[in-house]
């Protein structure tokens, strides 16, 4: 996991790839659009990372409730917290894609994924 300093750097580079991705949203609307953005921003980051872990540890994890009882296989938090951000960012990049005037834009947005590194 990264400290709160690369974290908040990270941030900041992928806020200012999502603003030139999505400067052709109306003025109108941009006050709607930065709050968007950032949370984009720090959802991509976060994802980021927790694909790392994932890509290390893996999705499942031996678990058992008390030493008596034996381990079964289990989702990992990190894992199932992944999927809830993904979904979450997922809803915001098409809000903001949605927001685009141009069909050709959209489409240009289209070609990036989460699984694009910062």
């Amino acid at each position: 996991m990264a400290d709160v300093t690369e974290r908040d750097e990270r941030v900041r580079k992928e806020k200012n790839r999502l603003k030139k991705l999505f400067k052709n949203i109306p003025p109108n609307k941009l006050k709607v659009v930065d709050g968007l953005i950032i949370q984009a921003a720090r959802l991509r980051v976060l994802l980021d990372e927790n694909w790392e872990d994932i890509t290390i540890n893996g999705d499942y994890e031996m678990f058992s409730q008390s030493e008596k009882t034996d381990p079964y296989e289990r989702e990992r938090p990190v894992a199932r917290l992944y999927n809830t951000r993904d979904k979450t960012y997922q809803v915001i990049i098409k809000q903001l894609t949605d927001l685009l005037p141009d069909e050709k834009d959209k489409e240009k947005i289209n070609e990036y994924s989460t699984s694009d590194l910062i």
